[in-house]
């Protein structure tokens, strides 16, 4: 099958809509589908061979975050020339709603088209304000996918219709075969070692709430240590660390896949204590995979990954004192944190990419075997639109 896929955001810069569209294309090349995704990025030759470039991209504020995407009429026209040159059988577009390429694809697409959305915001402005504008477009959508019930949720609540659910998928296997990193492992005098893995300079990722958290931690467990792995500002995240532990917490900036997964291998605890904006919680299942029992505040989606607590420790979103609670509770006892990774290492398999790719190949097979008809919906206002008049943050 020619398979065609838009990745809305930079390709370069890490992000969980950028890692699912990398995974999966992946995977289904290695099933021998011919799979090309069209891309924007910062550094042209960072791109793997199977991606073309769209051009840098922008940062626009979107979903509580800062998301970096390519629109406009260069960009229209470089969408239609690789639908074109493609010849694709389907055309799987991701966050089709945003202002981006997969907006741009969505329009000038014809044949069978799946898009997936990723985003969970019950209270999005910018779908509401953008309604119209999408609706025309969305109609000539064959197939929606959500990532989690709350992504579908969001769907269904400001643009209407429905999707079927389809998780983000994890290389299993990768993140349990990791060797752990001895530096990053409790070593004998140490009280633990905990992990955060996130851009440290957005707050919804909670980093702060760890860091507050933090001195309590370190009280009841001397020399416990926490890693963090992201890109941001550390002198600024620091400052909320008083200087007694500021020591104890050392920031890894951004590395490699392998290093990460290492990472996961190698510590006691990971601490997720986002607040807010999560439709998934891809983290989550990479932790697990690796063997790493979790801590993560309450939010829905993450109780879903998490099997209401089965499988992991959690907490009230944004309660410091109950993080370090928490985590004191589990650094302090090696038996319940082998329970949890015993029982995360069999809740993860339905993540697996064999079972979720799969489940995307029948999406795939279902509209290319039962087409229908695309919508005649009028091209959008692109210059509105790259203008932010449209959508605002």
């Amino acid at each position: 099958m020619k398979i065609g896929v838009v990745c809305p955001y930079a390709w370069d810069i890490p992000g969980g809509v950028q890692n699912h569209v990398r995974d999966l294309a992946e995977h289904l090349i290695r099933l021998g589908h011919e799979v090309a995704v069209l891309a924007p990025a910062d550094d042209e030759g960072s791109l793997p061979s199977y991606v073309t470039h769209a051009g840098r991209a922008v940062p626009v504020p979107y979903n509580g975050s800062v998301a970096r995407v390519n629109f406009g009429f260069l960009s229209a026209a470089r969408v239609r020339r690789w639908l074109h040159d493609g010849e694709f059988d389907v055309l799987h577009v991701h966050e089709p709603s945003s202002p981006s390429l997969s907006m741009l694809a969505c329009w000038a697409g014809s044949g069978p088209i799946v898009a997936t959305f990723h985003t969970a915001n019950p209270r999005s402005r910018a779908m509401t304000v953008a309604y119209p504008i999408l609706q025309p477009t969305l109609e000539k959508i064959s197939a929606r996918i959500a990532v989690s019930e709350y992504a579908r949720r969001t769907l269904v609540e400001h643009l209407g219709g429905d999707a079927v659910v389809i998780p983000n998928g994890v290389d299993v296997d990768f993140y349990a075969r990791a060797e752990p990193k001895p530096q990053w492992r409790t070593q004998p005098g140490q009280g633990g070692t905990l992990a955060f893995i996130g851009r440290i300079n957005e707050s919804r990722k909670g980093i702060a709430t760890l860091l507050e958290a933090f001195p309590e931690i370190a009280a009841a467990r001397p020399g416990v240590r926490l890693l963090v792995l992201g890109g941001g500002d550390t002198e600024e995240v620091a400052a909320f660390l008083p200087p007694e532990v500021r020591g104890q917490v050392e920031f890894l900036g951004r590395l490699s896949d392998q290093d990460k997964a290492r990472l996961l291998s190698s510590v006691d605890v990971y601490v997720a204590p986002n607040l807010g904006g999560e439709s998934f919680g891809i983290i989550l299942v990479e932790a697990m995979s690796a063997g790493a029992p979790v801590l993560a505040s309450d939010l829905d989606a993450f109780g879903l990954v998490l099997e209401g607590g089965r499988v992991g420790r959690m907490f009230p979103t944004g309660d410091a004192h109950a993080l370090a609670k928490d985590a004191i509770e589990l650094l302090e006892n090696p038996v319940e944190r082998a329970r949890l990774a015993e029982a995360a290492s069999l809740a993860v398999r339905r993540y697996d990419w064999s079972v979720v790719a799969a489940d995307v190949l029948a999406v795939y097979e279902m509209v290319t075997t039962h087409p229908v008809a695309a919508a005649s919906a009028p091209a959008p206002d692109i210059e509105a639109l790259a203008a932010g008049e449209l959508f605002e943050p």
